[in-house]
């Protein structure tokens, strides 16, 4: 059954009249900001101008080789808010000009991947009225496969892995069929691009307009890519970083590929950790445990001063007047707990925050603190709602993505706002290899800098 319709959203304005045939502006919209990272560094490294934005696209922005990125934060949201907020973001991307789109969702289906579906068909069939969108959340190069119609990871059913004791957004099945209800599942057997994009139309002739699609392999996804070209606009992939790797591809050829950027040397890098994913514990614990303790340093206050109202502020000032060297690396890191469901929503002295919400917030204010106190020249921000929060705190505007440091860990400046031009980087809870932040914070930081002989205040040699 199908989530009832929400009230109803403003409807975007007709599409740009493009100046020839092959013009292609992208728009994304993406459930949280890390995804919205992972998915927009895929065009940019293939030449395309890419941004990710923080407030709402101008109209008329996008142009020919323009992606477009906006962040829906959907993916916790129930499935009706979810449908609005993603309805909401397609609306803002048509008026700025996009004549494609992408729905980037979780590559295990973690949170409300339905209703941010619903919501994209229900604002681009105002702009095409034939649309449907396909769903495909694998991303091979990550080991997250659909196969006979089932989400997997390392070939196991998502539900068996940390997607599903996932605190916030668990996932508790991994069939297609149960986690987008009314879809009709295909797999794109051998055939042309048209037969496959033929393939995908006919399945598309059900009542939800939602087709889901089988892949395995990088080449599966290619495939699938390929006939999505030719259904032009009509067409909304729905899908992760995966997916996006293969559009950038096919959807425009002609986008001279950028040159490698020059590489960062900071002094002081800050690392924030907001995610509870046990793929970035494990990540944070390796940081801590490999680097010289005199190169490190955490800020990670208990629960109860995240939720008691004014006390993270004077909990960092007192830890900065207490000790105020900060070394190259410093990590802000978030607490392992929660606070129960039942008084999750009504932590705040406004009654309306959830728990999240107050410790993203809480983090972005030791972050502001460090910043304030000592300069840095680098920011790793590591889960969705925490560099949401570290972003907004800096009035940022946008992120220019340049390029990816590894697979699915995208760099690129800050735009606008108290950190304008700073590097950032941003990297989704679930990614990575255990040593993934450790072996890239050598990229970031002047070479100096964790020497054995260099003052860890200073970076400067003793």
């Amino acid at each position: 059954m199908t989530e009832p319709r929400p009230n109803a959203v403003a409807h975007p304005a007709p599409p740009a009249s493009p100046t020839n045939a092959d013009h292609i502006a992208v728009g994304i919209v993406a459930d949280d900001l890390t995804g919205g990272g992972d998915s927009s560094v895929q065009f940019a490294r293939d030449g395309w101008r890419t941004r990710l934005l923080l407030t709402a696209p101008d109209s008329g922005l996008a142009s020919h080789g323009t992606v477009l990125a906006v962040v829906s934060d959907a993916r916790a949201q129930p499935a009706p808010l979810a449908r609005l907020s993603t309805a909401e973001a397609v609306v803002a991307l048509g008026n700025a000009g996009v004549n494609r789109l992408l729905l980037k969702i979780d590559s295990t289906m973690r949170g409300s991947a339905h209703g941010q579906i619903l919501g994209a068909l229900d604002a681009w069939q105002k702009l095409h009225t034939a649309a449907f969108a396909v769903v495909c959340p694998a991303y091979p190069a990550m080991n997250r496969t659909v196969q006979n119609g089932r989400v997997l990871v390392n070939d196991q059913g998502v539900e068996t892995t940390a997607a599903g004791t996932d605190p916030v957004t668990p996932v508790t099945t991994n069939l297609l069929s149960e986690l987008v209800p009314g879809s009709v599942h295909v797999a794109l057997g051998s055939g042309t691009a048209s037969d496959h994009a033929r393939q995908l139309r006919v399945a598309a002739q059900n009542p939800t307009r939602v087709v889901t699609v089988d892949a395995a392999t990088d080449a599966d996804i290619l495939t699938l890519a390929e006939a999505v070209v030719l259904l032009g606009p009509e067409a909304i992939p729905v899908g992760s970083a995966g997916l996006a790797v293969a559009l950038s591809r096919v959807w425009c050829r002609d986008l001279a590929v950028p040159a490698e950027p020059a590489p960062v040397r900071a002094a002081r890098v800050v690392v924030v950790l907001s995610s509870l994913h046990d793929i970035s514990r494990s990540q944070y614990d390796h940081l801590v445990g490999v680097t010289p303790p005199q190169h490190v340093r955490t800020f990670a206050p208990s629960l109860n001063v995240f939720l008691e109202p004014g006390a993270i502020g004077r909990w960092i000032a007192g830890e900065l007047a207490a000790t105020p060297h900060l070394p190259a690396i410093v990590i802000v890191a978030t607490p392992s707990e929660r606070p129960d469901a039942a008084t999750a929503p009504t932590i705040s002295e406004t009654a309306t925050e959830t728990a999240t919400v107050v410790i993203a917030d809480g983090l972005a204010t030791i972050t502001a603190a460090l910043f304030a106190h000592r300069s840095v020249g680098a920011l790793v921000l590591m889960g969705g709602e925490g560099a949401r929060a570290v972003l907004n705190r800096f009035e940022a505007g946008a992120i220019v993505v340049t390029d990816a440091i590894r697979e699915g860990i995208p760099v690129g400046l800050i735009d606008g706002g108290l950190a304008d031009g700073l590097t950032v980087v941003t990297k989704a809870g679930g990614f990575g290899a255990t040593s993934s932040i450790a072996d890239i914070l050598p990229q970031l930081l002047a070479d100096h800098v964790l020497s054995p002989t260099a003052n860890p205040n200073t970076g400067v040699h003793l």
